[in-house]
């Protein structure tokens, strides 16, 4: 099943642009890679689709020392004229499987510019450490991630919803069927593969298989490249334990009540985050640009996807029963859902959210997120309480020169004028959770059409 997917215009771009450098697809193993390219593959008369795992693809690389005898070898093998170079695409799927590959982009770059060259790879901060000579600044990069909520709208076909969400703000009578779509969404996450049995079956008891098989497949992966037996033990202490944590600042030492120190549990954790698969979001003490994370406090995890930790979990069964589902395990599951739809949305760098802490004996406060905004921070709480209980976002606007805060909750869109308890008047937009991946172009919204 073929999706629509955010990167598709940027494919189309990067076509498009006069100055095209050879495009490393970055991104955790079955996030959409593979298929994302063979699909835009077909726009082009000639194709040539590697994959580096096959040895019969990877020989080329092996077997021929510069760029002029790669391409050569592989229009040959493929019954392409050479001189079609400008109407081809060359797809090297799996490319962290041989350095000499990567290596090889910078020659195809310098060499032959007229070559539309794609490489994707997992894991490809480990391969990295293997190349003699990377090509910095012969190569661009595009990001995948899991789908967000728009994504999956497509993936469904569901035009109404869709139409609605490109609205802004949303129409008021949309408010109902779109947060049970998001809650069905926010339920199964955005594996495209879950996405896709979802669809075809209509039920999520068809999905732990898929999930097993996933998160599997990422625990194989990255024990590979552990630089011992002790790291290897520890991720698979990390990736059997770290979903328990969902809701809390996590430390080092003795994580998941093991005995493992704070260096091993660090460097382990540190190469789940370079997968891509278990990442730490560090906290911010900043009130304005630029936001900066302080690595001397205590982080959250983020992991890949909110389907497949609510499936370690177990609690999707009991999830298809809240009408809020910000009251599941703790209130955990929705934010960290919110957070992995901004992810979401950096195609071209690689950009984590932060949140912000005020840690004072007397005064404590923790906002759910903080963003950026011309010369504004801007703070978001994920709430479903009164705008009452939001003491945190309180003491956040109580600091800053803007009256501009977020609460992104299960109610209806609507923004309002109020004050803090210690008598400072600001405005708070109420977003919607279904809103998450639109979050940027709603402050935008909010900040330039609405004043004190």
């Amino acid at each position: 099943m073929i999706f629509r997917r955010i990167v598709d215009k940027n494919l189309h771009d990067w076509r498009n642009s006069p100055n095209r450098k050879p495009l490393i697809i970055r991104g955790a193993r079955q996030v959409g890679k593979t298929t994302t390219v063979n699909e835009f593959a077909k726009s082009y008369r000639y194709r040539i689709l590697l994959n580096l795992e096959k040895p019969s693809d990877k020989v080329h690389f092996n077997n021929n020392t510069n760029a002029k005898s790669v391409l050569d070898s592989l229009f040959l093998s493929r019954n392409i004229s050479i001189t079609s170079i400008g109407d081809t695409l060359l797809f090297i799927d799996e490319i962290q499987e041989s350095p000499k590959a990567i290596e090889m982009l910078r020659y195809l770059y310098e060499e032959f510019p007229g070559l539309n060259v794609i490489a994707a790879g997992s894991l490809l901060e480990f391969a990295m450490k293997k190349v003699k000579s990377y090509p910095v600044g012969r190569v661009e990069y595009l990001y995948m991630h899991p789908m967000n909520f728009i994504e999956y709208l497509r993936a469904i076909n569901h035009q109404e919803a869709i139409y609605q969400m490109e609205k802004m703000p949303v129409d008021s009578f949309a408010h109902s069927v779109l947060l049970g779509l998001y809650n069905q969404y926010a339920i199964i996450g955005g594996m495209p593969e879950v996405i896709s049995n979802f669809i075809e079956y209509g039920s999520i008891t068809v999905l732990p298989k898929i999930y097993e098989s996933i998160w599997g497949s990422y625990i194989n992966d990255v024990e590979k490249y552990a630089a011992n037996e002790t790291e290897r033990k520890v991720i698979r202490h990390i990736m059997s334990t770290a979903h328990l944590y969902l809701d809390q600042r996590i430390r080092f030492q003795n994580f998941g009540q093991s005995n493992y120190r704070s260096r091993e549990v660090g460097e382990a954790i540190r190469s789940l985050d370079d997968a891509r698969i278990i990442q730490l979001i560090y906290p911010t003490t900043d009130i304005e640009p630029p936001v900066k994370p302080d690595l001397r406090k205590s982080p959250r995890l983020q992991f890949l996807d909110t389907g497949l930790i609510n499936h370690e979990l177990g609690i999707q069964p009991e999830m298809s029963s809240f009408a809020d589902l910000n009251n599941a395990h703790k209130g955990a599951v929705i934010p960290h859902l919110i957070n992995q739809e901004l992810i979401s949305l950096n195609t071209y760098s690689y950009k984590k959210p932060n949140f912000w802490v005020r840690e004072k004996k007397q005064s404590s406060a923790e906002v759910d997120l903080v963003y950026s905004l011309s010369d504004k921070v801007i703070p978001i709480e994920i709430k479903s309480g009164s705008v009452g209980t939001l003491r945190s976002l309180h003491q956040f606007i109580d600091r800053v020169n803007h009256p501009y805060a977020v609460r992104i909750y299960a109610g209806k869109f609507e923004i309002v004028r109020t004050k803090t308890p210690g008598g400072k008047p600001y405005l708070l937009m109420n977003m919607p959770y279904y809103l998450g991946a639109r979050i940027p172009e709603y402050l935008a919204y909010f900040v330039e059409n609405y004043k004190i």
